[in-house]
């Protein structure tokens, strides 16, 4: 997680634009099940054949899914309930995604936050959206993150972040959350289906509360749970533009610690995982959205999109999710991996994170992917970490001629479970010097893969640039296709694209401060001062929110 204040690196050829995995119980929505068991009957001493025909979401199709080991899979509450409320809503949705499959559903479905489809990186590698809550509404700068599922802001605080900074340097204006000044906000008290700490509770009338701690830095968000509505716009078709105010549950984070201290998710964080109290999960399964799906899309320059509802088209590349029975993630296997010329029979199982800035493995996966990359570049590898510490956290890195004006990397794509590849079409950061009439300069670039200090393999945001990147949980599978995000359309394979290509223009610039920048670049580390021991003063631009380890709440 980053140490140092939210700074927006400019993109080189386009204008500027606006690990974590909390633990939650789990009750995944794949209903990858046969719709009717069928038994063979002998009907008197006649020669033909019976059925018994059973619904879905019957006992018997349930007990006969369980014998055969299919985990993961979510059976409504009150579903086996015939008539009831979420009984007919999981039908409905079980339609949907039936016709998504098909290619015949999605024209009115979309949605994303009413403050406009786009999201920006800052800080480097995450990347944050404006949403609005409560009413009169407030708005929140919230980091998007697949690997956690609590949505939380600022609220009531008792110890929060300074949000000035952003507002001053003409950012939205950014103010905390406050359950008593929002007319529609609601208690969520601790008899709540969402409440993970009944035992916390003074009576069953009182307060949610929550604690979450997060691995990097000694990081938590504390506080209690409330119930306010989420402003959200329709994306397509005669609704396109149509208002949704949507009741979601999300903690109001009365005390922040760590990096949420020092600039990193300063005005919360949205939680997009798996677990019921996620805002996907509320969304589809309120009926807000007719597909439990969403996709996220990253620009090289920074600017993405993010649509509850999406399952992508028919076309894209998919591989199913390895669903744990609990604290489930988006994990997915990868079974072999390719590096320019190389072919290496080496898999791994990783989780998919959107709030992890880069991307982590461990041994032997990391070894191979690094040598093999290093093996087949042409320029000196070199060591930027000037200062002798272990603050700079790429390996593998290397030195630009002062008149280069290419770089070509080996190309790297993963073959995951299935067979689908997912290119890899950013693996690597340029890092850049300041030079004395305020110009930036390319010095060099690092393959952005670091070797993992937890027993966690994560593919985070870095190597899903270029991609819109598909959450199925309907369906239980991740889905990705190469992507414009800015015309919301797919693109091909032509390597000459500069949005795909990892053929990089190593020329001067702007500084960050002026107007431009190099995409995702990162400036080069200096000696560390006396009065910030352990840092990199202007150092990387990182923010290395790591998957959770261990449960918070007890």
């Amino acid at each position: 997680m980053s140490l140092r204040a939210p700074t927006i690196l400019l993109p080189l050829h386009a204008s500027p634009s606006p690990a974590m995995a909390r633990s939650y119980s789990h009750s995944y929505s794949g209903l990858a099940v046969a719709v009717a068991v069928a038994a063979f009957l002998a009907v008197g001493q006649a020669s033909g054949f019976g059925f018994d025909i059973h619904h879905r979401y019957s006992p018997v199709v349930q007990r006969w899914a369980e014998e055969r080991g299919h985990a993961g899979l979510r059976w409504p509450a009150d579903a086996v309930v015939e008539g009831s409320p979420a009984y007919y809503s999981a039908l409905s949705r079980h339609d949907h995604a039936h016709f998504a499959r098909r290619g015949l559903a999605q024209g009115n479905d979309l949605l994303t936050f009413a403050d406009g489809n786009i999201t920006v990186r800052l800080d480097g590698s995450l990347h944050y959206a404006e949403v609005a809550v409560g009413t009169p509404n407030t708005t929140f700068l919230v980091a998007l993150d697949t690997g956690s599922d609590l949505f939380w802001v600022p609220c009531d605080c008792k110890q929060c972040s300074a949000i000035t900074n952003i507002t001053a340097q003409g950012g939205p204006d950014l103010r905390p959350y406050s359950p008593a000044q929002s007319s529609t906000s609601k208690t969520v008290t601790c008899d709540n289906g969402l409440c993970e700490r009944p035992n916390a509770c003074a009576t069953r009338n009182s307060s949610c509360p929550y604690a979450v701690r997060y691995v990097s830095a000694n990081t938590s968000s504390s506080g209690v749970l409330v119930e306010d509505v989420l402003y959200l716009t329709r994306e397509r078709g005669a609704g396109a533009g149509a208002a949704v105010k949507a009741p979601i549950v999300f903690g109001c984070g009365q005390v922040q610690t760590g990096a949420f201290l020092d600039g990193a998710a300063m005005d919360g964080l949205m939680g997009l995982g798996m677990d019921n109290v996620s805002v996907p999960s509320i969304l589809a399964s309120s009926g807000v959205v007719k597909s439990d799906s969403f996709s996220m899309c990253f620009s090289r320059d920074g600017v993405g999109r993010i649509t509850f509802g999406d399952t992508g088209s028919r076309d894209q590349a998919e591989t199913p999710f390895i669903v744990r029975s609990t604290h489930p993630t988006y994990n997915i296997s990868v079974t072999s991996m390719d590096v320019g010329s190389n072919s290496l029979p080496v898999g791994f199982s990783a989780v998919v994170d959107s709030g992890t800035s880069f991307t982590y493995l461990n041994d032997p996966a990391y070894t191979a992917l690094t040598t093999s990359f290093n093996s087949q570049v042409s320029e000196r590898r070199v060591n930027f970490s000037t200062d002798g510490s272990d603050t700079f956290p790429f390996e593998y890195c290397y030195e630009l001629s002062h008149n280069q004006t290419t770089v070509e990397p080996p190309v790297v794509s993963l073959t995951t479970k299935g067979g689908a590849v997912f290119p890899v079409l950013r693996p690597f950061v340029l890092i850049v010097d300041q030079l004395t009439n305020g110009k930036v300069r390319p010095i060099g670039y690092c393959l952005a893969m670091i070797k993992s200090d937890i027993p966690v393999d994560i593919i985070g945001q870095n190597f899903m640039t270029g991609l819109k990147v598909v959450f199925n949980r309907e369906r239980s599978v991740l889905g990705w296709q190469k992507f414009d995000c800015y015309k919301d359309v797919k693109t091909g394979d032509d390597a000459g694209s500069p949005a795909l290509t990892n053929q990089v223009n190593p020329q001067e610039n702007e500084s960050p401060a002026g107007n431009g920048s190099f995409p995702g670049a990162a400036p080069l580390p200096r000696q560390s001062s006396a009065g910030h021991a352990g840092r990199v003063p202007g150092g990387v631009f990182l923010s290395l929110m790591l998957l959770l380890l261990a449960a918070a709440i007890v």
